[in-house]
């Protein structure tokens, strides 16, 4: 690439624009086929199963697709680019939930298990899309960037649960299982997330920030050749193999720690609160109310907490949200199974609380990656996020099987914790400031 500096500036915010255009419409889309596993995955599962204690299977199955497909997204952008990694990773989910309505209407338990692991793919790209609109900010804006991203999947992650009684007359008008019904939506959502990427997010972000990294590293290598200077500086040999990628900064494993653990405590919760709902007579209805609530504090407050994880740093934001994450699990615990208000309460309080520890820790990992590392590190990092909420399902319903509801939720609250200690650790080990110059 070549031309000014402040030509290549100028192209780097216009289709930074166009890039977070492109992504708020996948968003939408995808958000709407994320909620169908999220609010009646669950219920499917159990009543499929025949058993409560194996209710998490659903989310631990979905989740453990999406570690997969974050990994293999991962690898693909490294290579491709935004665009091909992420319209792959939602057709995928996309028939993933095609496959979960069949196995539905045929009582297909294995069926289930497999379309419910590749419908995990669309969960996965759903929050690498984050990513895309980070590639081609400047450091001042990333959390802006990643809340607006996040913020979009709203409309859809909203509308999704609160569809549901209607989708399910729609499924039984159409002779497939009502709680099948959500997962129409999800195929219809996610091949349209896909489709809407492949066809408009071009130019690639992550791949033209690097043609304009490496333009700047030219420039200030070839820069001192022009001045009087002691020494001659060489240009590399054409011949000579490329220098691997630069590691990681520790702030990145940092972050991931944040993401990991706001989502066990966040997913352990969420999973078993509309079989909790159910045990004590709330029809699908309330359960939509809930967890629609509790999607809308996902990634409602997106665009407030990106401002606050730019303004006043990744760190107090991240504490804020282990604290936030406690004040959920103690109102879920203490809450009355049949009082519809306190839950609202207590999965609005656990969305934010997640909301705050997924921007922050994802403003640590870009913040310690470049355009050559960064969409391997982030997909690799995505994975260890996934495997947490994947073991989170599966021991939610097992905590709740052995002791009760409350116990996860104060369990849940308590681990989220964890944040601060990490925090101080890593603030410990941050390295000095330079003295000022004399």
């Amino acid at each position: 690439m070549t031309g000014s500096l402040h030509e290549q500036r100028d192209e780097r915010a216009r289709v930074q624009r166009r890039t977070l255009a492109v992504v708020v419409l996948s968003q939408v889309l995808g958000g709407a086929g994320l909620a169908a596993g999220v609010t009646v995955g669950a219920l499917l599962a159990q009543e499929m199963l025949g058993s409560e204690s194996l209710a998490g299977v659903s989310t631990a199955l979905f989740t453990l697709g999406s570690a997969l497909t974050a990994y293999v997204i991962g690898r693909i952008t490294q290579r491709s680019g935004r665009r091909l990694g992420l319209g792959i990773g939602f057709a995928a989910g996309g028939l993933g939930a095609i496959g979960i309505v069949v196995a539905a209407v045929t009582g297909g338990v294995v069926l289930l298990f497999v379309s419910l692991f590749v419908y995990g793919a669309g969960t996965a790209t759903n929050l690498q899309a984050r990513y895309a609109g980070t590639d081609l900010a400047t450091p001042a804006r990333r959390g802006t960037a990643v809340s607006i991203a996040l913020v979009s999947t709203t409309v859809g992650a909203v509308a999704g649960p609160n569809l549901v009684e209607p989708l399910g007359e729609l499924a039984l008008g159409l002779g497939i299982p009502a709680l099948a019904g959500p997962f129409l939506l999800a195929a219809a959502a996610y091949l349209a997330a896909g489709a809407v990427l492949l066809v408009l997010l071009r130019p690639d972000p992550l791949l033209l920030a690097r043609r304009l990294d490496a333009a700047s590293a030219s420039a200030a290598v070839s820069a001192p050749a022009a001045a009087p200077a002691r020494g001659r500086v060489s240009a590399p040999s054409a011949s000579a193999p490329p220098p691997p990628p630069p590691r990681p900064g520790t702030g990145a494993y940092v972050g991931a720690a944040v993401m990991v653990l706001t989502q066990i405590a966040m997913v352990a919760i969420m999973t078993m609160t509309p079989v909790h709902m159910r045990a004590h007579h709330h029809d699908l209805g309330d359960v939509g109310l809930v967890i629609g609530v509790h999607i809308g504090a996902m990634y409602l407050p997106s665009l407030v907490t990106g401002a606050l994880v730019d303004r006043i740093g990744r760190t107090p934001m991240a504490i804020a949200a282990g604290v936030t994450l406690l004040a959920a699990g103690i109102t879920a615990a203490l809450a009355p199974g049949d009082d519809l208000l306190l839950l609202i309460v207590a999965l609005a309080l656990l969305g934010l609380g997640w909301n705050f520890g997924l921007i922050a820790g994802t403003a640590l990992v870009v913040d310690n990656t470049v355009p050559a590392n960064r969409a391997r590190v982030q997909g690799t990092l995505d994975v260890l996020i996934a495997l947490s909420g994947a073991g989170a399902g599966v021991m939610s319903a097992a905590v709740m099987a052995g002791t009760s509801y409350s116990v996860l939720s104060l369990a849940g609250g308590v681990l989220a914790l964890l944040l601060i200690p990490v925090l101080l650790w890593a603030r410990g080990r941050a390295p000095s400031p330079p003295p000022p110059p004399t």
